[in-house]
């Protein structure tokens, strides 16, 4: 038998001083009281659904969490950051709630894309996520019920707007009832630490135009290849070590991939903003918040002035527009849906007549929510 050599052997760990295990001891202590804390608030939790589900009511209430996260913000003395506190209870309430009923939440998959970051940001990770190929499918599992809720990108600081989700808004009977917005950190993913020999970089459109201006000058003569999501770009990654792909960090865990390149897009701030949707009776359209967003999507008939008339009753009435974006209507005789975001509630007396007029003076109206601005 070889006996290891003395530069080999554990080294003793050093023993804790009396004053750090009397410290460690109280902290045991406190974990063991948050534990029984916790478990009684969860039975707690456990009553409230035996009573939502008599009285029907909803089991998700996004501004109830609002609430409780504001409040006890407002109650922290420190010295926990309120955003570190924030994200506690976040997660505390989403655990209570899977007790209460599980949460089924439609995603851009595979593992590992910012869609189900924002996900797990906004339902907190006790959420069932279903992971699905396209935006198209989101739209279609929450509609039809496979999901509660649905997670899709609209739109980007960088690129724009996701186009394919705002097509799909058109015809899906799913409103919106939130929103996260992101901050997005494109990383170069690979199976070697290295950027020799990348032959294809494959992402989602929309991250391999984030980071065109990067690309061109460090991996110039590699292939880009748009494929449904980052996350899927990252998992074709680890069947091919030339093929690199643009990921979250998250992702090159998922996939045991190296990071290669952190936070290569072209742009620092470069955010996305996901939409939670649902259907209308299972999450009726939000109150008034104070800080509110409402989405539209109108066409107005093909003459002269239209679109100047349509934004009249935005200016009389006080509205600010924050978005204005068109579509084609692919009608083969050039007319264009228009998807307007304007700040404030329908329930505001100035926003709703503003909307009452603007609707009379529309071919084709619909509303596609009024949520909560988020918050970062």
């Amino acid at each position: 038998m070889t006996t290891p050599s003395p530069s080999l052997a554990a080294s003793p760990q050093p023993q804790a001083s009396p004053a750090l295990r009397a410290l460690r001891d109280q902290i045991d202590a406190i974990d063991r009281e948050l534990l029984r804390l916790l478990n009684e608030r969860a039975r707690i939790a456990q009553r409230v659904g035996e009573v939502k589900r008599a009285e029907g009511s909803p089991f998700f209430r996004p501004d109830r969490v609002a609430q409780v996260i504001a409040n006890i913000e407002a109650a922290n003395p420190g010295p926990l950051h309120n955003r570190h506190v924030a994200a506690i209870w976040r997660e505390i309430m989403s655990a209570c709630l899977a007790l209460e009923a599980p949460m089924r939440v439609a995603v851009l998959g595979p593992e590992g894309t910012f869609c189900e970051q924002a996900a797990i940001e906004y339902f907190g990770s006790a959420a069932e996520l279903i992971h699905c190929p396209s935006f198209d499918e989101v739209f279609h599992a929450t509609a039809a019920g496979t999901a509660q809720f649905g997670v899709v990108g609209v739109e980007n600081s960088t690129e724009g707007v996701v186009a394919r989700s705002l097509d799909l808004f058109l015809r899906s009977p799913v409103h919106i009832v939130g929103e996260v917005s992101l901050l997005v950190r494109h990383n170069l993913l690979r199976q070697v630490p290295s950027l020799e020999g990348i032959e294809v970089v494959m992402a989602h459109p929309q991250a391999l135009a984030q980071c065109q201006g990067w690309l061109s000058t460090h991996l110039p003569h590699a292939e880009r290849r748009a494929v449904a999501s980052n996350a899927e770009g990252a998992r074709l990654a680890t069947t091919n070590p030339a093929w690199a792909a643009l990921a979250s960090e998250r992702a090159a865990a998922q996939y045991a991939l190296h990071i290669v390149a952190h936070a290569i897009q072209d742009e620092a701030y470069n955010r996305t903003r996901f939409a939670i949707i649902c259907l209308p009776q299972t999450m009726a359209m939000p109150g008034p918040s104070g800080r509110d967003c409402t989405s539209i999507v109108v066409s107005v008939p093909n003459r002269p002035g239209a679109v100047h008339d349509l934004l009249k009753p935005l200016k009389e009435h006080g509205v600010s527009m924050t978005r204005f974006e068109s579509r084609p209507a692919k009608s083969g005789q050039w007319e264009y849906y228009f998807y307007i975001d304007i700040a404030g509630h329908p329930s505001q007396p100035h926003v709703g007549a503003a909307l009452q007029e603007l609707q009379g003076l529309c071919a084709f109206y619909k509303m596609l929510g009024a949520y909560p601005v988020s918050e970062t």
